[in-house]
C-alpha cells in the first residue's frame, strides 16, 4: 500500500491490475507548493484516476463500453482516460471504482 503524506487509497483486490509498481518519494503536489491538505487530496485523486485507467485498460474496454459499465457519458470517459483529474471529485472516483467492481478503502496514517 502506498502512503501519501497522511492518507492513502487502496483499490482491492490488487492495487494495480497490470502488476506494475510505481514508487514515488513524497507528494509531488506538496513539492510543487500546494497547501499540505490540498496536496493530499490532489495526490489521492491522481492515484485513483491512474488506477481506474488501469482497470479500463486491463479489461480492454472501449470508451463506449466504459461509459456503460461505469454509468457515465462517453465525454466523461474521455476526460478520465486522458487523466483530467481536475474534472473528478474524490467522491466520484470512489463511485467509479466501486462501479468497476473494486473495493475502495481510505487509510489514515498516524
Amino acid at each position: 500500500m502506498k502512503t501519501i503524506t497522511s492518507a492513502s487509497v487502496t483499490i482491492a483486490p490488487h492495487a494495480d491490475p497490470d502488476g506494475v509498481v510505481t514508487t514515488v518519494h513524497g507528494n509531488l503536489f506538496a513539492q510543487l507548493g500546494f497547501d499540505p491538505a490540498e496536496a493530499v487530496v490532489l495526490a489521492m485523486r491522481a492515484d485513483m484516476v491512474a488506477k481506474i485507467r488501469l482497470i479500463i485498460k486491463a479489461r480492454d474496454w472501449t470508451q463506449q463500453e466504459t461509459a456503460q459499465h461505469l454509468r457515465m457519458t462517453q465525454p466523461r470517459v474521455s476526460d478520465l482516460v486522458r487523466g483530467k483529474t481536475e474534472k473528478f471529485s474524490l467522491d466520484m472516483l470512489v463511485t467509479l471504482a466501486t462501479r468497476a467492481g473494486r473495493k475502495v478503502e481510505l487509510v489514515m496514517a498516524e
